[in-house]
């Protein structure tokens, strides 16, 4: 386990533990309170497993009014609460406190309502992504956003995390993809943020919600988009000899106008261990492979992969290969959706990171990344969001070296802080969590950090939903030198000291 900084733990609660399991069981039936250590073992981190920590508890509610009285309840009596959903998180987000409950969502798996008039579905948070599109495919319409985790991760943790996926170029991610929510605020009180109908007034909370990675209420609802499936839906793979001839197409694609429905880009070590691990038909010559996916009506996808095959060309592509089926094309996805897995044949760990940049610095982030490699002397694997500039470098280590991790920490805090000098963000959709949580010095300056934290404040006043996630530790910055007490000043007021 990788040493990490925790909110100090609350001694008073955690003898307290036998009182507040009973008062638990008022609430929920008492099989939906775990407390054993055998029980609770499984929640002890989410899919950043290079961190981990046991809760006090865990609770299942099963409804909106057992989510509303615990959290009355933990208020009232300053218990810390950490909101969970499938635990697919790959920030951390999630990771428990010894003196906090977790609150796990996983019992929320009901769609409530599938409307085709106004092209909406009603689920609860813990329904997974790919059910949504299951549910509705039988009239021809599908959900949009799809993470590469779609199969279980939960649409709830989704809206946390503002996840995105392959398709986000042109149908964007969470945010643009739901209407509205219900929540619990860490008081107890139930409220709706938006609904069926496309337009809200007064201020964008449904936006501020989305994203907000578990700070601010527990979501208990979520009325999604779905939209029609297109008449044509063709993929194409592309070759290309170098980093710079690929990153320079995605480049033009965007510029002539073209907004493809999906478009990645793979290294070449990702690309030699997918083709190994589910024989996608990848070319083994290419150093860089570009998958741009189109839909639309037949005429047009036609006549844009005909510019984008002239595109290609004049920036060295050296393979050229369109789907002729609809099998085809899903095997071309087939490899990039294994990413992940495939990469466990290569070490016996990888750290999968997750930043954005400018489309533009496509090719000089992977020569920067390349050359981190080198310094760090870790092997690294890339695999891109090429469209809206998300990577995904996945770094491999030996998870059982504490050098190795230590550097493995290291190198991939390197790689954000360069996605942030080239003007891209910390995160692209997995979030903060506890593992970028200090890097947010590098994006925001004092003023930004401290508006983000009054906001935090006005909604948890006590900050007992998710404490110690998205934002610094006061020392650490110090440290870097971008927080002092001045005069009897401190920056950052309202963060806790831990």
């Amino acid at each position: 386990m990788s040493e990490i900084a925790l909110p100090k733990v609350d001694r008073l609660i955690v003898s307290k533990k036998d009182i507040i399991v009973s008062s638990l069981k008022s609430f929920t039936s008492k099989e939906n309170v775990l407390s054993e250590l055998d029980e609770i073992k499984p929640y002890e981190t989410d899919a950043l497993a290079a961190y981990k920590n046991l809760p006090l508890a865990v609770v299942l509610p099963e409804n909106t009014k057992e989510v509303s009285e615990i959290l009355k309840y933990c208020h009232q009596e300053n218990i810390k609460v950490i909101p969970r959903g499938a635990g697919t998180g790959l920030s951390g987000g999630a990771l428990p406190l010894n003196d906090a409950i977790i609150l796990g969502l996983g019992k929320f798996n009901k769609i409530l309502d599938i409307d085709f008039d106004n092209k909406c579905v009603v689920t609860q948070p813990g329904v997974t992504n790919l059910s949504i599109t299951h549910a509705v495919k039988h009239k021809g319409y599908y959900y949009a956003p799809d993470p590469s985790s779609q199969l279980a991760c939960s649409i709830g943790g989704n809206v946390a995390e503002n996840s995105g996926g392959v398709h986000s170029l042109k149908y964007g991610t969470t945010t643009n993809n739901i209407l509205g929510v219900e929540m619990v605020m860490m008081d107890g009180t139930i409220c709706r943020l938006g609904g069926k109908t496309l337009d809200q007034e007064g201020y964008d909370l449904l936006g501020l919600m989305c994203g907000s990675e578990g700070l601010l209420g527990v979501i208990t609802e979520v009325t999604v988009k779905i939209l029609k499936n297109p008449q044509t839906v063709k993929a194409a793979l592309i070759g290309f000899p170098t980093i710079e001839d690929g990153g320079n197409c995605v480049t033009d694609i965007i510029s002539n106008g073209i907004v493809p429905a999906g478009m990645e880009i793979m290294d070449k070590a990702l690309i030699d261990a997918t083709e190994k691990f589910v024989h996608a038909g990848y070319p083994m010559d290419a150093e860089v492979l570009m998958i741009v996916e189109l839909d639309g009506t037949k005429s047009e996808v036609d006549e844009l992969f005909k510019q984008i095959k002239e595109i290609a060309e004049k920036n060295k592509s050296n393979s050229f290969k369109l789907s002729k089926s609809e099998k085809e094309r899903l095997g071309f996805w087939s490899g990039r959706k294994a990413a992940f897995p495939a990469c466990g044949a290569m070490a016996p760990d990888y750290y999968c990171m997750d930043g954005t940049i400018p489309r533009g610095k496509l090719s000089v982030i992977l020569k920067e990344i390349s050359r981190l490699s080198k310094k760090y002397n870790l092997g690294v694997a890339n695999g891109f969001h090429a469209g809206d500039g998300n990577l995904h470098p996945l770094i491999l280590f030996d998870g059982s070296d504490k050098e190795q991790l230590r550097r493995t920490e290291e190198f991939g805090a390197e790689i954000l802080k360069a996605c942030v000098r080239m003007g891209g963000a910390l995160s692209g959709e997995h979030g903060i969590g506890i593992e970028k949580r200090e890097l947010m010095c590098e994006a925001f300056n004092d003023i930004d950090i401290q508006q983000q934290l009054n906001i935090k404040k006005c909604l948890d006043e006590k900050n007992l939903l998710n404490p110690g996630k998205v934002y610094p530790i006061l020392r650490k910055c110090a440290e870097e030198g971008r927080v002092h007490v001045h005069r009897g000043e401190e920056k950052f007021p309202d963060l806790p000291r831990f």
